[in-house]
This record gives structure tokens, sequence and C-alpha cells, in this order.
């Protein structure tokens, strides 16, 4: 699945009755204006940040008509860069006509005036051109009060041209909305129904789609099927060889079922190509249908292969956990399926793990691949995915349902830790966390979340801040 580039609009807010007045002041903003743009478009001309540098906007009929061409972009994230002084007249209808989020840079040259330089001046009329360069901060407030007053959410970051904060934060903020555009432009495949009994889990898909954008697509089981039914014994014996590659496959998986696994792999890939998927949640029983039955049991290693190609996988039907799982991916952190599964009080750490599909991608080493004469909880037996998530910094994520908004995103941060794991043919892994254990565990439980979540490498609670506000929904995080 190929996602479009993030859209950004840029847009230096100035005031038109200044350039007359100070003649060398429109260059140089216009000159700052293009040190954002460059931050913003990045050093790489492949990336996969689109920029709409709408230039020095100081006049409402250039809002106006800077708004329009945003819409007609169809701009993800509006910059506002406050190069001086400008009216809330001038914003509104920019903003009002873009319909997208907005984020106002309060930006100076530098980190503080030049004040010996400032005196050096020939006269007062220079001394305040060079003075409005610095003025950011003067016309924010009133920004902040239009904002607020027209019901308009948005964001800001404060600092100046070439601090390190300033590059990091403006980073993150095009983290999250590349990922908020990402979900808007992906379609949620379903297949099968939710595990009988887990209420936890069951969630409303309208409001699924609202929030995120995704589109559902359910598909049929039948037609996967189907694909997997016209597959050529040679197409099968290569998908054999690529588990060799990916997987350390384990001694005692025998010939048949890799082959079975193999199957099952490529139909999968072809079903996800077919409804160009960009994420999935998947179970079902099959029960008296032997070939439902077959499928089901031998999913793990293709659903962990196309995890791993950014097309992640969750099963027992937790919708909200594959869209977490996406939101990890995208974000570059992997975001593999895991829930609780013990306690280690003695080295004060959280076993955590899931069976069924890992994101290979993010293991500590290769992931093996076990034959397993039972799947607990569930119908058959096959091979399945033994791996731990990469020793270091992680993140855990939780798409939480939410009465007054819907959903919120709960977040935690910690470390995966050598260790002992338990060598059942699952993923499974070793936490810290900065509450301990015990105070991590009733933290997190205490937002109420379902009993999965989503775990990626890396601390990416900072971003995943941002994109809660992008998308309007709450965030807590617990350490």
């Amino acid at each position: 699945m190929s996602t479009p580039p993030l859209k950004v609009g840029l847009c230096g807010l100035g005031l038109a009755a200044y350039w007359p007045q100070f003649p060398a002041l429109k260059p140089q903003l216009e000159s700052c204006l293009a040190t954002v743009a460059a931050l913003v478009s990045g050093p790489d001309s492949s990336s996969d940040t689109h920029l709409v540098n709408l230039g020095l906007v100081d006049s409402v009929p250039a809002a106006r008509a800077a708004g329009s061409r945003c819409r007609r972009e169809e701009v993800d994230l509006l910059l506002l860069y406050v190069t001086t002084y400008a009216l809330s007249s001038t914003v509104l209808p920019l903003v009002t006509r873009a319909q997208c989020p907005v984020i106002v840079l309060n930006l100076q040259p530098t980190a503080a005036i030049d004040y010996a330089a400032f005196a050096q001046l020939p006269d007062r009329t220079a001394m305040t051109g060079a003075w409005l360069a610095y003025c950011s901060a003067c016309p924010t407030p009133e920004i902040a009060n239009l904002f607020a007053r027209a019901g308009i959410p948005f964001h800001q970051l404060t600092g100046y041209l070439g601090e390190p904060h300033v590059a990091h934060e403006l980073t993150n903020w095009l983290a999250a909305a590349r990922a908020a555009a990402t979900l808007r432009n992906s379609t949620l495949g379903l297949m099968g129904h939710y595990y009988s009994g887990m209420f936890d889990i069951q969630t409303d898909l309208t409001r699924i789609s609202t929030v995120f954008g995704l589109d559902v697509e359910m598909l049929e089981i039948e037609e996967l099927n189907a694909l997997r039914s016209a597959l050529t014994p040679a197409a099968i014996a290569d998908r054999v060889s690529l588990f060799s590659e990916h997987f350390d496959v384990q001694p005692d998986s025998s010939p048949a079922e890799l082959s079975r696994a193999a199957a099952t792999s490529l139909a999968l890939n072809q079903l996800a190509a077919a409804h160009s998927l960009g994420l999935i949640a998947y179970y079902a029983l099959g029960t008296g249908t032997p070939a439902h039955q077959d499928i089901l049991s031998s999913i793990i290693l293709g659903a962990s292969l196309l995890t791993a190609s950014h097309i992640p996988v969750a099963g027992e039907y937790e919708v909200k956990n594959a869209v977490a799982m996406k939101i990890m991916d995208i974000l570059g952190a992997g975001g593999s399926f895991t829930e609780f599964y013990a306690i280690d009080f003695a080295a004060d750490q959280v076993l955590m793990g899931h069976d069924g599909p890992g994101h290979t991608a993010i293991a500590q080493g290769r992931t093996k691949v076990r034959p397993l004469g039972v799947y607990h909880g569930k119908v058959g037996n096959g091979l399945s995915v033994e791996m731990s998530v990469q020793h270091g910094p992680v993140t855990l994520l939780s798409v939480v349902e939410d009465p007054a908004s819907g959903f919120k995103l709960l977040v935690a941060e910690g470390r995966s830790e050598p260790g002992p794991i338990l060598e059942i043919g699952n993923t499974n892994s070793r936490y810290s966390f900065p509450l301990g254990a015990r105070g991590f565990v009733e933290a997190w439980n205490a937002q109420a979340p379902a009993h999965h979540c989503a775990v990626g490498i890396g601390h990416r609670a900072a971003t995943l801040k941002k994109l809660s506000s992008l998308l309007r929904i709450p965030f807590t995080q617990v350490c």
C-alpha cells in the first residue's frame, strides 16, 4: 500500500503597511521564511513531505487566496509562521478556508537581539525596522484569542531559528501529522468476528472511522480460501524459502506445516493487495469448515511478514489494537501485538507478549518459528513465532475507549530488558518502567484500557501526544 506524501502548508504572516515604511524588513522576513521552508522539506529531495509554500501573507485578500490554495491542494497541516506583527483579521480567512490543523510558529531570527549592533543603526526608523523582525511574540496572543473565540483548535511552537529545540519539535509535529494523514488514507480490513466474551475489545466501527479517518473493509474468509486454492506448488515453495531467510526456522518445523503456512501467507498478501489494506484485524474458529480452520491455524507466519512490511495484523479481532499497531509502525517504532503475561517482582519487571503474529522487524535477533501442538484458547495447531522486542527504550500504546471523546491514547515509556523468557512459541519480553512493575501495572489499569496494547521501539510519547492533539482526543501518559 503506497501512502501519499504529507502536504504541509507554510505561511509567513506579515503586515503590508510595513513594507514601504521599512524597505529592508520584507527581504529579511522572506529569508527567515526560506529557512523554515528548508527545515520542513528536509535535505532529501525524495522526502515524503510535500511543501506548499504560501509565501508572506500580509492582507485579507492574500489570506483568502492562500487559504483557498490550502484547501485546493488538500494540505494536511498548516504552519503559520509569525514573522512580525500581523493582524488577526488576516489570519481568520486563511485558517477557515484551509480547514486543517494549525501550528503557530512564534520564531525569532536569533536567540536575542544584538543590542550593540542595534544601537549603531543610523536612526529610529532603522531601529524600528530591525525590531519588527523580532516581534513575532507580539501578535501571538492576539492570534490565540482569535482562535479561542472562533472555536478553532491550534498548537504553538516558540523559539528561534537554528535552535535544536525548534528542529526537534517541528520534526515531531510533522511525524504526528504524517501519522494522522496516513491513517486517513488507510483501509482497515476486518475478517471474522470478535473472540467471544471479550467485552474490552469490542468497539464502534463508526467511531473508529470518524476519529481516525480509516476506511473499513469487511473481508470474507472464503475469498482468502479461494486465493489459497489457486496457488501453484512452485509459488508455495518460493514462500517456504522466504521463511528460511526471514525466520529462524526450528528443526522440528515439518515441511508440511511450512508449506501450509506458506500457502496462507501468499494468499494473505494477495488479499491485502486486492483491497489496498493498510491494517488488518482477524479472528474466527472455522468450526465446521475444515478449509477455514486450516487457514486460521496457519496464518501466523504470513501475518508476521505482513506486520513487518507495514501492514500490521492483529489477532482476536482487536480493532483498536490494530490501530495502535499502525500508529506505532507509521512512527517507525514497529508496533507489536502484546498483553500482560506475568510480573517478575524479584526483578521488578513486567512480562508481556502474545500468541500469534509479531512485528519481526523489531525483534531482538532472529524470530524463531516453532510448531505448537495446541493454540491455547483457540482451535487447531501449527507453526507460531517466538521473539522478544529489541532491548532498549520502548513505548506502549493503547487506543482506549473514552465516553466523552470516543477514544484516547494511553502511553507508557519503559525499557525492554534482557533476561529469561517463556519459550512457548509466543512473542514475549521483559519490561522495566520508571514507576516500577507494581506502580506501572496499577497506573496503566487505572486508565481502563483493553488488555491488549502495541509495543514499539524508542520513546515516542512526545510525538504521540502531538498526534492526539491533531486527532482532538485525550492523551494520558502514565510513565
